[in-house]
């Protein structure tokens, strides 16, 4: 069904006259009276019944009126919420890991509910292969997450991408082991992310460079578990530098080379004029 005839048949259900309606959807008695005749063609009932010289609905014209009432307020909504000059409405799903979410995230939301109340933020808990995943399919809006300079992403050609912040990372060790070099740890258990494969990838990289293999045995997604891992001797990984780590762990920098977590704000190519979107995206990259 055309929108437009709908409009005409709402507004002839409150005016009564087709000339009434012509003057105030500025256009003529004649297409009036043609573009409800083609909506009666569309929906297979006669809308309209003689009432002397003048016209009145019939009982099907007047349920569908009321249904046009509905219809043309979600029509309205919606263009108002791709408008990208309107004030961003609606809900925002969000799916990033753990640090982007505290760091850069909730503060953005905060400043949502004072300058936009109207939008919703809902987030979801996930490493970068299954955001991406997300993404990919629809089930979010954005996505946070992250590479290694010595890993880098494989962005897809629908992505875009906007950088939001670096953190330098070492070696998680014994602090009794805090002066050892990186090739000094080749016999040693090695712990990596159970949910992303970046942190492996660039552990290899750095490994190869001290000439050894490492042996990976602990899959740990939550750092704290890492830090457990490493005070009770189980294994070494890579950790944030500066990150308050538990008591007993210290994290070695990491020189020629050294590893770089870099954040990034990955969304769908061509969806970033939808206002509450831009309105995070934008605040995430000035934060």
């Amino acid at each position: 069904m055309d929108v437009r005839r709908l409009r005409m048949l709402l507004e002839l259900s409150r005016l009564g006259s087709m000339h009434e309606v012509a003057d105030a959807l500025g256009t003529t008695t004649s297409s009036v009276s043609q573009g409800i005749a083609a909506l009666a063609r569309d929906v297979g009932s006669p809308l309209l019944e003689r009432d002397g010289r003048r016209v009145r609905l019939t009982p099907a014209g007047r349920r569908l009126a009321d249904h046009a009432v509905t219809i043309l307020a979600a029509v309205e909504s919606a263009r108002l919420d791709l408008d990208p000059s309107a004030e961003p409405v609606g809900v925002l799903r969000v799916a990033g890991f753990a640090s982007a979410v505290r760091r850069t995230l909730l503060p953005v939301i905060d400043d949502l509910r004072t300058t936009h109340p109207g939008v919703e933020v809902r987030i979801l808990e996930h490493e970068p292969l299954e955001a991406f995943d997300l993404l990919a399919r629809d089930e979010v809006d954005l996505a946070l997450v992250y590479d290694y300079d010595l890993a880098p992403a494989d962005w897809r050609d629908d992505h875009q991408v906007t950088p939001l912040w670096e953190v330098e990372w070492g070696v998680g060790v014994p602090t009794r082991d805090r002066h050892l070099a990186l090739a000094d740890l080749a016999d040693r258990d090695w712990i990596v992310n159970s949910r992303n494969t970046a942190d492996e990838d660039a552990l290899r990289t750095l490994a190869s460079r001290a000439g050894f293999l490492p042996r990976v045995v602990h899959r740990i997604d939550a750092l704290e578990l890492v830090d457990d891992l490493v005070v009770a001797g189980r294994g070494v990984g890579l950790l944030p530098r500066g990150r308050a780590s538990r008591r007993g762990v210290s994290v070695m920098r990491l020189r020629d080379p050294g590893v770089v977590l870099r954040a990034f704000a990955v969304t769908r190519r061509g969806r970033d004029s939808w206002p509450p979107l831009r309105a995070v995206t934008e605040r995430l990259a000035t934060a």
